[in-house]
């Protein structure tokens, strides 16, 4: 389905205050969404200049070469990091959320604690397999790369910890629990660390680098256990734990093979890059996508505010709120990413003069990174809402496409053409998994047209109704009294509530009747799932008041 919706008329100063003020003191999920993303993007953006600074200090305080080296490590630190947590840091939103709405408190207390043991030892067995490797071929490597691969090796215990309590925090909306011990305060113990190896004279190399990471990941993890069990004993009451490993593990690989597979798509053009092109490349490369991060930074904000609510509607059946949260979440994941790859395009040379004059080359590969990271943009959410719903095969399919191709174009491209090939590989790859997602989600029923804006969005729902009538169901124009007149035509999805006053779904939109509806070919007994309908009503927000039904055929 497809929904155009635009915003009523100006609402003037009063209107824009009182909506304004209700998203810093509304209770309403939307509301609430947005001051827990605007929270989240605070802390990431926060993160993000903290990165960035450490990025800065290291690029200038080590050599092109060692500074190569230790991207090339610490992104498969983040890669590995990311996979051995067995899909349970994404899966723990949707748990948490069904076992507190559910009310099985045996089954929330398993799995706030046994999650966490349970990704602890299996990170750690791979660790200790790693290394190993890491040994048997380390006559591949030279000296320094070979120790900061075995420093690697003892990070990821700590990283994979901290991602799960990180996800178990965010499924009780604590969100600076969450984010900032691993987004500020292991940044901030890297810089300092940095700060007092150059300060005494330390020549940093890759191993000393990934040494400084390893000490800030295990001391933000620690500090963040600390707090998040004093947490959880004061909200989870004490009692028995059932420990459903089976069933977690049936939910959360399925959805480890789909982080699986978003990670490699993320990071296989620096692997690629590091295997055929100099290290002083892959340090530019990685610059530049650092420098775009702000971009990815917003998807990321929204994605983590939104993942468990979309797992609580869907287990509360409540069709309709999901469909309306679901087009919510796509408007604050893409505008705020268009103005953020505006203003980081237009100051990109700045940004990457701060790490050398030497990364100035890398500047026009912003341009054709921003293409692939705007499309994902567009879509928002739609693999956390996959995952939550059940959906997680399909999503592990198209993003498992997305890296063959981003591989094999990464393979063909980068030996000829070097980071651009590997900047041209990854947006294509997006683009690709992008629209392979929208196809899926219009297939089930959830794809949407966003368009708002007043006198202007009304407009524009026109053109777009007249352009692609087939998919939508609502075009909104504004009337008077500051509310929109609606009208469209679609199937009635599914009915809940008695006559007169019901809710239906029509196309993925909630569509409310009253005893002032009017029916044209029949009646409200007649409303029922197949039934082809035009609507006639009222812009409520995230739904519908009908004035007038017509049955069609």
């Amino acid at each position: 389905m497809a929904v155009v919706e635009t915003e009523p008329g100006d609402p003037g100063p009063a209107g824009w205050l009182a909506r304004v003020r209700a998203i810093f003191v509304s209770a309403d999920a939307n509301a609430l969404t947005t001051r827990l993303a605007g929270t989240i993007f605070i802390i990431r953006l926060l993160s993000a200049g903290l990165a960035y600074f450490s990025q800065i200090l290291l690029a200038r305080w080590m050599d092109g070469a060692p500074y190569g080296t230790y991207v090339y490590v610490w992104t498969w630190v983040l890669l590995l990091g990311s996979i051995l947590d067995c899909g349970l840091a994404v899966s723990a939103q949707k748990f948490i959320a069904e076992y507190r709405t559910r009310n099985e408190s045996g089954l929330l207390r398993g799995f706030v604690y046994g999650s966490r043991w349970l990704t602890f030892t299996v990170s750690a067995s791979v660790s200790v397999a790693l290394a190993g490797l890491v040994w048997l071929f380390s006559a591949s490597f030279d000296r320094n790369t070979v120790t900061a691969l075995y420093i690697g090796c003892l990070t990821l215990p700590g990283f994979v910890l901290g991602s799960v309590q990180d996800c178990i925090a965010r499924a009780y909306d604590w969100m600076r629990l969450a984010l900032m011990p691993q987004f500020i305060i292991r940044q901030g113990l890297i810089i300092v660390f940095a700060a007092v190896a150059f300060w005494t004279g330390t020549a940093l190399n890759a191993y000393d680098a990934m040494l400084i990471s390893a000490g800030a990941v295990w001391l933000a993890m620690a500090g963040q256990m600390i707090a998040l069990n004093r947490r959880l004993r004061a909200t989870i009451a004490p009692g028995r734990s059932i420990y459903a490993i089976r069933s977690w593990l049936a939910t959360s690989l399925p959805i480890l093979i789909v982080e699986s597979f978003y990670m490699l798509l993320s990071y296989i053009d620096v692997l690629v890059l590091q295997y055929f092109r100099p290290s002083e490349e892959v340090g530019v490369y990685f610059a530049v996508v650092k420098t775009l991060a702000l971009i990815s930074f917003i998807h990321y904000a929204i994605a983590a505010s939104t993942a468990h609510r979309f797992s609580e509607y869907h287990t509360a059946g409540d069709q309709a709120r999901l469909s309306s949260y679901l087009t919510y979440a796509i408007k604050w994941t893409f505008w705020p990413s268009l103005a953020a790859t505006i203003a980081l395009l237009a100051v990109g040379k700045p940004l990457l003069w701060l790490f050398g004059t030497e990364f100035l080359a890398g500047y026009p590969l912003m341009f054709v990174l921003a293409i692939g990271l705007l499309a994902r943009a567009a879509i928002g959410p739609i693999e956390r809402l996959l995952s939550m719903i059940g959906r997680q095969h399909l999503c592990a399919a198209i993003y498992a496409a997305a890296f063959v191709m981003n591989f094999a174009l990464c393979v063909l491209l980068v030996p000829h053409f070097g980071s651009h090939g590997a900047a041209a590989s990854t947006s294509i790859s997006l683009v690709f998994e992008t629209v392979l997602l929208f196809w899926l989600m219009r297939r089930l029923g959830y794809q949407r047209y966003g368009v708002h804006g007043g006198d202007i969005g009304g407009g524009v729902s026109g053109l777009v109704a007249g352009l692609d009538a087939a998919h939508v169901t609502i075009v909104d124009q504004p009337g008077g009294g500051g509310q929109g007149r609606t009208s469209g035509e679609g199937t009635v999805a599914s009915v809940r509530g008695n006559c007169p006053t019901l809710t239906m779904v029509i196309r993925g939109y909630a569509v409310m009747t009253s005893d002032a509806t009017a029916y044209e070919g029949g009646s409200c007994s007649t409303l029922r799932p197949g039934a082809k309908v035009v609507v006639t009503g009222v812009n409520q927000g995230n739904s519908l008041l009908a004035e007038k039904i017509e049955f069609k055929g």
